[in-house]
């Protein structure tokens, strides 16, 4: 049987004026990619794009079956929000305090190693932007950039050293001495890597700090060209803090991380360094309660994005429990799979 409204709409010339206000015909112009992103997936979409298979891998890659990283995801995925009705929300708040000093946000810029390997400008262009918007940027002992390097280009920055306890206690001393020459104000000390984790991708990859340059080098030259003229034609790549390395990125972690690092290691560093230190790589109850313990300022609840131990503990399930246990006692933090305002929502409904 078909149905036949008994109303029709009657027919009319079209009112042009009406017309003429809805066009919006502009002159052509270029626009960046970047600046039609909306997302921080557009984001990685438009890396694969422009930067080499080995490069994106790293970024994108974490450890052997890369379980972890999808369990954190599924996890943030899962939280589940209860919105309130009938709430005045015509003026908000954003802001937050963090070691006595408001910032814009509830996020600062986590410590990422390499990152001139993603674009040339590197780790500088990453503070700046922190700093414009009165964020915290913490910059990674495996770095493109050293601490003293970044302080002179950004010394307006908020800035936090990302720290590994190295088998030569020297080497810890001197890139400490370098995070003070730079002004930071605050020592993120990285626990969860007593071994590099086992990255399939980069080992596939044959990643190095600067690339080698073999034949399946020279066809991604082919494919990325402006990726290869931006980084011979600026600053060497390198570590900052290690100069003169030239391994792949397992033998380095190999090398450089200390596997008997422990609790007495955080009382050393404590003597070395007067300022405020956030413990990174926290995954239970139990380790939680023995840093807060020590008097240290902070903790990072972080399974370093699955990129160490597979099938490790999901940051945000584990985040109530320890924030019930110590959340009086230090500040907590959250890393690990954020990739949007809403997951920033859903780690602090949680406790962060």
């Amino acid at each position: 049987m078909t149905f036949k409204p008994s109303y029709k709409s009657k027919r009319q010339l079209p009112d042009l004026p009406f017309l003429w206000s809805l066009l919006e015909l502009r002159r052509p112009r270029f626009r960046k990619p970047s600046s039609q992103v909306l997302t921080v997936h557009e984001f990685a979409q438009l890396a694969k794009r422009r930067v080499p298979k080995a490069v994106y891998d790293y970024v994108e890659g974490s450890a052997s079956d890369e379980i972890s990283y999808g369990w954190t995801r599924d996890a943030l995925n899962r939280v589940e929000f209860n919105p309130q009705t009938l709430v005045d929300v015509s003026h908000i708040d954003t802001t937050v305090e963090i070691l006595g000093k408001k910032i814009d946000l509830p996020i600062m810029f986590a410590p990422t190693g390499y990152t001139r390997f993603m674009h040339h400008t590197g780790e500088p262009a990453v503070a700046e932007v922190a700093a414009a918007n009165n964020l915290v940027y913490g910059l990674s002992t495996m770095g493109t950039t050293s601490p003293a390097e970044l302080g002179v280009a950004v010394p307006q920055a908020r800035k936090w050293f990302q720290i590994y306890l190295m088998r030569e206690r020297a080497a810890t001393l001197d890139v400490i001495a370098q995070a003070r020459e730079g002004k930071f104000e605050a020592l993120i000390l990285t626990v969860d890597t007593p071994l590099a984790g086992l990255r399939i991708r980069d080992l596939r990859n044959g990643l190095t700090i600067p690339p080698r340059i073999n034949w399946g080098t020279l066809f991604q030259v082919i494919k990325k060209p402006r990726w290869w003229f931006n980084m011979i034609t600026t600053k060497k790549l390198e570590f900052a803090a290690f100069r003169g390395w030239n391994r792949s990125l397992v033998e380095l972690a190999g090398v450089i991380f200390d596997p008997s690092i422990n609790t007495d290691d955080i009382k050393w560093l404590q003597k070395q360094w007067s300022g405020p230190i956030i413990v990174k790589g926290i995954q239970s109850v139990a380790d939680a309660k023995r840093v807060a313990a020590l008097g240290v300022q902070g903790i990072v609840v972080s399974n370093h994005g699955g990129r160490q131990l597979d099938r490790g503990t999901v940051p945000i399930e584990v985040l109530p429990e320890i924030v019930k246990a110590v959340g009086k006692k230090v500040d907590v933090y959250l890393d690990g799979g954020i990739m949007s305002g809403q997951d920033v929502y859903a780690a602090i409904a949680m406790g962060a």
